[in-house]
C-alpha cells in the first residue's frame, strides 16, 4: 500500500523550551516563528531552518516517510537539537531552587483548576 504522504514537517518546540504558568506563559507571540515556517497559506513555500552545519539551532525540518519508518518502532517521538539541560549538569539550579520552581508550578496549576471548577460550577 502507498503512504498517504512523502514526507513530514516537524518543528522541534521541546527542546530547551521551557514554559511556566507564571513565568513564562505559552501565548502566540512564541509562537510566530512556527507559523512563519509552517507557511499555512501556502505549505509549497515551507524550507526547512535546521542544517547540520550552518544551522545546527533549527528547529523546523522535514522528514521522509523511508526516514520514519526507517525509525525504531516507526516512532514520531522525533528531536534533533542538542537538549542543552542533559549537556550541563554542572550548572543545574541549586536544590532548593529547583523545589520552589516545583512548589509555584503545582499552585499555579491548582489555582488554574480552581477556576475552571468555578465556571463549571456556574453552569
Amino acid at each position: 500500500k502507498d503512504p498517504w504522504t512523502k514526507e513530514i514537517w516537524v518543528y522541534d518546540y521541546r527542546t530547551n523550551i521551557h514554559h511556566t504558568l507564571k513565568k513564562n506563559p505559552l501565548n502566540d507571540a512564541v509562537l510566530k516563528d512556527f507559523i512563519a515556517c509552517y507557511h499555512p497559506v501556502n505549505r509549497h513555500q515551507r524550507q526547512e531552518t535546521f542544517n547540520a552545519e550552518t544551522n545546527p539551532e533549527g528547529r523546523w525540518r522535514k522528514f521522509s516517510y523511508d526516514d520514519i519508518i526507517a525509525r525504531d518502532k516507526t516512532s514520531l517521538d522525533i528531536s534533533w537539537l542538542k537538549d542543552k539541560s542533559l549537556a550541563d549538569l554542572d550548572n543545574l539550579p541549586d536544590p532548593d531552587v529547583l523545589a520552589n520552581d516545583i512548589i509555584e508550578n503545582m499552585e499555579a496549576g491548582l489555582e488554574s483548576f480552581r477556576a475552571i471548577m468555578a465556571a463549571l460550577s456556574k453552569k
